[in-house]
């Protein structure tokens, strides 16, 4: 989408064509643009449909309703923050006596949004032009204007000194994809920190793989996971400086780092709990084994054992019915002695990729059971863990 397309979007015309591509099945699309360019511009029509499944894949993030009227760029689908995790940073905010935030490369608006149904004003700035506009409209379809002022500009030129706290999302992606140096990112990681700590609050989003090293003293660290996925890294200015947080969300169930040691190493028992992924990016896997009464598998390895259930919102539980040494054939006779249908790869620790394995061993699913298997290793052996989420 460029900035014509936008506003041909935005005349009654184009709205109109909105309204009437929704819901087209990428099957159907041939047919409904031959249709309908035989009424309305071709570049009309073609940015419609453009339109309508950039509405369908951000509707997993923003939901079906508010994706349907609020605009989007391909870039700005794949970069924004999900509605859950926007919301969540937005209530921490208010609940820390935020008024007004300064929104740094706002994107096409998720996080201004959140903030904005928090009740707290927002400027919003970024220096694409046609970002801007996007989030300009998006305030406007969603009734925030009034609480929203989107700003075109360089981020870095921008005064925050009349803001009660500023949040900074530095595009973390170029030409070759992602970008794994925080001093790479654009903004520099930097730049951002210094400008966080002019500010009573501040909120930085990082990449969830940022080393831990490199985390700011005067910060907390706080890494997020939705529904199990690890979604991103946080770092806050003006909470508890040193704190490292794991946040799962829905919920939000919060784990906080406590300084403890590495959980020791034990004999693997009936029950195998996989972390969350949050807990595991946060280096608290020892606070989720103190939880659980448990030890660890291998000590490279965030699995951790014990001999009794426990419940923990910070791990999966499995009961473990074999423990083999790495062996594709005869994982292979065993899985079809049981007659299993379905089988769930998971690995930590192994270099064999989940979906080969799945291949060799599974070419043709048949039989009414499923197995969850775990290429690992334990006491630093290969090792395959066969059992069942319980």
């Amino acid at each position: 989408m460029n900035d014509l397309s936008l506003d041909s979007l935005l005349s009654p015309e184009g709205r109109a064509l909105l309204d009437e591509v929704h819901g087209t099945a990428p099957a159907e699309e041939l047919a409904v643009a031959t249709r309908l360019r035989r009424e309305h511009p071709a570049e009309l029509v073609s940015a419609a449909l453009t339109q309508a499944r950039l509405r369908e894949r951000a509707a997993a993030k923003f939901g079906a309703e508010d994706a349907r009227r609020m605009f989007f760029t391909p870039n700005g689908v794949e970069q924004s923050t999900r509605t859950t995790v926007a919301a969540h940073r937005a209530e921490r905010l208010r609940a820390l006596g935020v008024t007004s935030v300064a929104d740094l490369c706002c994107g096409i608006g998720g996080d201004a949004i959140a903030l904005a149904r928090a009740g707290i004003r927002v400027l919003a700035v970024d220096r694409d032009p046609l970002t801007a506009a996007v989030a300009r409209e998006n305030a406007e379809a969603l009734g925030l204007s009034a609480l929203i002022e989107v700003r075109e500009a360089d981020v870095t030129r921008v005064d925050v000194s009349a803001y009660d706290a500023v949040f900074v999302d530095p595009a973390r992606r170029g030409g070759r994809g992602r970008i794994f140096d925080p001093e790479a990112y654009s903004p520099p990681l930097s730049w951002a920190v210094a400008t966080a700590l002019k500010a009573p609050h501040a909120a930085l989003k990082v990449a969830p793989g940022i080393p831990h090293e490199a985390v700011p003293a005067e910060a907390e660290a706080e890494w997020i996971s939705d529904g199990g996925d690890v979604k991103e890294a946080v770092l806050w200015f003006g909470t508890r400086p040193g704190l490292v947080r794991a946040t799962l969300l829905p919920g939000p169930r919060e784990l906080l780092g406590r300084g403890l040691p590495d959980p020791a190493v034990r004999p693997l028992g009936r029950y195998l709990y996989e972390p969350d992924g949050a807990a595991i990016r946060a280096h608290l896997v020892a606070e989720v084994a103190e939880e659980l009464d448990g030890g660890l598998i291998d000590g490279t390895i965030a699995y951790v054992t014990s001999d009794e259930r426990r419940d923990s919102p910070y791990a999966t539980a499995y009961e473990i019915t074999d423990h083999l040494p790495f062996n594709v054939k005869k994982l292979k006779a065993l899985l079809r002695e049981r007659e299993v249908g379905v089988l769930t790869v998971k690995k930590r620790g192994s270099a064999v990729e989940p979906e080969e394995l799945r291949r060799k061993v599974l070419p043709k699913p048949h039989g009414p059971y499923a197995v969850t298997v775990f290429l690992t290793r334990v006491a630093g052996a290969p090792t395959m863990l066969l059992g069942h989420p319980v």
